[in-house]
C-alpha cells in the first residue's frame, strides 16, 4: 500500500458551509420555528448553535482552517419580520457578519433561501400562491439593495425539490400539504421567482455568480440492471429536471450536493414501495449509505446536462464517533479523490464546500446527526475542533489531499 496525493487546480476554492436557521438560533418569527412548537420535530431548535451571537469567534476557526470560501445563508424571518416591514436591525447584523468574513479575505457564498419563511408568508400566502413570486422578489431585491456588494457568490435557493416535495407532497415539512396541485404551482412559482432574482441581482452586479444547489444521489438497484438506469432517470427526472429545466440558461454554475447512495433492493415484505426498499447502513446516524464514485458520477451527469461550472456546495457525514473522528476523514478523503478524477476529465469544478462547519440543527433530526468539523456543546456553546478539522485544514492549506493507493488503483 502506497500514498499519492492528488493537486487541485491553482484557484480552486475550498470551503465549508452552513445555513442560517441551523446553526443562528432564536428565529421565533420563522415557520420552521412555528412547526417545531408543533411538536413535528424530534427537539427544538432553541439557541442552535449561537452562531448570531458568536460568528466572530466562528469566523476565526475558519480562518484557522483555512478556507476560501464560507456558504451561509439569510433568514428571511428576520430581515422582513413583519409583511413589508424590513429590520434595519438584522440588515446591519447581517452586513456586519459579511463584512468580518471580508476582512478576513474569505469569499462570500450566500443563500437567500434556505427552506425557511417567515410566519407570515407561509400563512397568508406560501409557494403554491402566485403573490409568491412578486414578495419574495421584493425580498431578493432588498438583499441585493442592502448587501449585494459583499457577497461574491449567490445560491438563491437551497435544493428546492426536497422542500417543495417534503412540504407539498408528503407534508413531512411546512407547510405539511399532501396536494399535487398546490406541489405543482409552487414548482412553477419558485422557479418564477429565482428567474426574477436572477435578473435582479444581474441589474445590480453583471458579473455575481448566481445559481442554486441541487441535491444529487446516486442510486443503484442491487442485482435488477435495466430497473437502476430506470431509477436514476426518475430521480434525475424528479430532484434535477423538473426545476433545473425550468432555469437551465439563467445560471452562471451549478450547484451540487451530494451525500449518499440510494441503493434499491428487492423486498416483497415492504408493501410501501411496491415490493422495493432503500438499503441502509445501521452504523450511519441518519442510516445513510456512503458511495464515494457517486460523487464523480453526478459530477459528470450535472455538466452534461448544464455545461456550466461547477461548485460542490455541499457533501459530508454525520458521525457519532466525538472529536476522534477517523470515519469522517476517510469520508472527505475519498470523495475528494473521486472530485480529483472529474477534474482530470475535463469538468470545470471551480470549489468545494464540507457540510458542515459546526455541528447544528438537522431539521426533522434535530440534534442528533452530527456533521461538523466542529463539535458542539449544546450546554455550554464550547467548539471543539475535531481530528477532521486539522486534516481537512492540511487539505486546504496543500490544495491536495493524500490517499493511500491499493494494488496502484485509488
Amino acid at each position: 500500500m502506497s500514498k499519492q496525493n492528488l493537486k487541485f487546480p491553482k484557484n480552486f476554492l475550498w470551503g465549508a458551509a452552513t445555513s442560517s436557521y441551523q446553526i443562528e438560533g432564536d428565529n421565533v418569527n420563522s415557520d420552521w420555528w412555528e412547526w417545531e412548537q408543533q411538536g413535528k420535530t424530534k427537539d427544538l431548535s432553541g439557541q442552535a448553535c449561537d452562531y448570531w451571537n458568536r460568528y466572530e469567534s466562528d469566523h476565526a476557526l475558519l480562518c484557522e482552517l483555512g478556507v476560501g470560501v464560507f456558504r451561509l445563508s439569510l433568514e428571511w424571518s428576520r430581515i422582513e419580520p413583519k409583511e413589508g416591514e424590513f429590520s434595519s436591525e438584522a440588515i446591519e447584523h447581517y452586513r456586519q457578519i459579511l463584512a468580518d468574513l471580508k476582512s478576513r479575505d474569505i469569499k462570500v457564498m450566500l443563500t437567500l433561501w434556505h427552506w425557511t419563511s417567515p410566519i407570515w408568508f407561509q400563512e397568508k400566502y406560501g409557494w403554491h400562491k402566485k403573490a409568491a413570486v412578486g414578495i419574495f422578489s421584493r425580498y431578493a431585491q432588498k438583499i441585493v439593495d442592502e448587501l449585494g456588494d459583499l457577497i461574491d457568490v449567490y445560491v438563491v435557493l437551497n435544493e428546492p425539490m426536497v422542500p417543495l416535495g417534503m412540504g407539498f407532497l408528503t407534508g413531512e415539512f411546512p407547510p405539511g400539504s399532501k396536494n399535487p396541485w398546490k406541489f405543482w404551482r409552487a414548482l412553477n412559482n419558485m422557479a418564477t421567482a429565482y428567474r426574477e432574482t436572477y435578473r435582479i441581482i444581474h441589474s445590480r452586479y453583471a458579473n455575481a455568480q448566481v445559481g442554486i444547489s441541487y441535491l444529487y444521489n446516486w442510486y443503484e438497484v442491487d442485482g435488477l440492471g435495466p430497473i437502476e438506469k430506470i431509477a436514476n432517470r426518475i430521480s434525475r427526472w424528479y430532484r434535477i429536471d423538473l426545476f433545473g429545466n425550468r432555469i437551465k440558461d439563467l445560471q452562471d454554475y451549478v450547484g451540487v450536493d451530494y451525500y449518499r447512495l440510494g441503493k434499491i433492493v428487492f423486498d416483497p415484505k415492504n408493501h410501501s414501495y411496491l415490493g422495493f426498499r432503500i438499503e441502509e447502513d445501521p452504523s450511519n446516524p441518519l442510516r445513510w449509505v456512503t458511495y464515494a464514485k457517486g460523487m464523480r458520477l453526478v459530477l459528470e451527469e450535472a455538466y452534461r446536462k448544464f455545461e456550466k461550472p461547477i461548485y460542490i456546495i455541499e457533501n459530508g457525514t454525520p458521525t457519532d464517533s466525538g472529536i476522534e473522528d477517523d470515519g469522517r476523514i476517510d469520508f472527505i478523503k475519498i470523495h475528494l479523490a473521486e472530485v480529483a478524477k472529474a477534474i482530470e476529465s475535463g469538468i470545470p469544478i471551480a470549489g468545494y464546500n464540507y457540510w458542515s462547519l459546526l455541528d447544528n440543527y438537522e431539521w426533522l433530526s434535530a440534534y442528533v446527526p452530527r456533521f461538523g468539523l466542529v463539535e458542539m456543546d449544546y450546554e455550554t456553546m464550547e467548539r471543539h475542533p475535531r481530528k477532521s478539522f486539522y486534516e481537512y485544514a492540511k487539505i486546504c492549506k496543500n490544495n491536495e489531499v493524500e490517499i493511500e493507493m491499493v494494488d496502484e488503483k485509488i
